[in-house]
């Protein structure tokens, strides 16, 4: 099974990507993790990559693909008969456009694109209250989801910090770029005939109950 997710930030595709990744055993690949970690070993790619996202835009096209491309290979989608969950990418047309060529070359396409639709006002409370910690990666909400005690990660007690691209101003930023570049594959995907929207203001128990209906449909 190949799925792309899609959503604005913030509608919570980390969350359900994990639980599908989990409950259908394919590999969860998220641009996002593979940015942070060579920002956080300060890579070439990663110093480049910081750059853009701190200023709430996207990583150039030319930076992704081929990674994308490289993961792909990997042994861990093989063994999922070449089956994956892509969070993060693509995010404009050009990059699905390539991930298709991807996809034809290694005889795939993709089976489903879900969209999370949430509203932009709620997105911007809901990244700006966020809160990580630096060592599990946990994720915690100054209101909606509070540490047992405030700033301190309940799994191991270290404290809690807000993402440089989560400060309110970057984030609005994050949501005009979105809506510019990223909106437009919903259309794309939408004449494909695969696309698939997904209430995201909902409970995230029933988010994934809708995406469990769609998926185990197709089984």
């Amino acid at each position: 099974m190949r799925i792309v997710l899609l959503g604005p930030p913030g509608a919570g595709k980390g969350t359900q990507a994990s639980r599908i990744s989990d409950t259908y055993q394919i590999p969860h690949i998220s641009t996002g993790d593979i940015f942070r970690a060579n920002m956080k070993n300060e890579t070439p790619l990663g110093l480049k990559a910081k750059e853009y996202m701190n200023n709430g835009q996207l990583v150039p096209d030319s930076l992704v693909i081929d990674m994308v491309s490289d993961r792909l290979q990997q042994e861990d989608v093989k063994k999922a008969d070449y089956g994956y969950l892509l969070d993060g990418f693509p995010r404009t047309v050009a990059q699905a456009e390539s991930l298709d060529e991807i996809n034809k070359n290694n005889d795939g396409g993709l089976n489903f694109v879900i969209n999370l639709e949430v509203p932009f006002d709620i997105l911007i409370d809901r990244i700006s209250g966020r809160r990580i910690c630096p060592v599990c990666q946990a994720t915690y909400h100054i209101s909606n989801n509070k540490p047992k005690l405030d700033g301190i990660c309940d799994l191991d007690g270290a404290k809690l910090f807000q993402r440089e691209d989560d400060q309110e101003e970057t984030v609005k930023n994050r949501i005009k770029v979105y809506q510019d570049q990223t909106e437009p594959l919903i259309d794309y995907y939408k004449d494909s005939g695969i696309l698939v929207n997904i209430n995201g203001l909902q409970h995230m128990d029933d988010v994934f109950t809708d995406i469990k209906k769609i998926l185990d449909g197709a089984n």
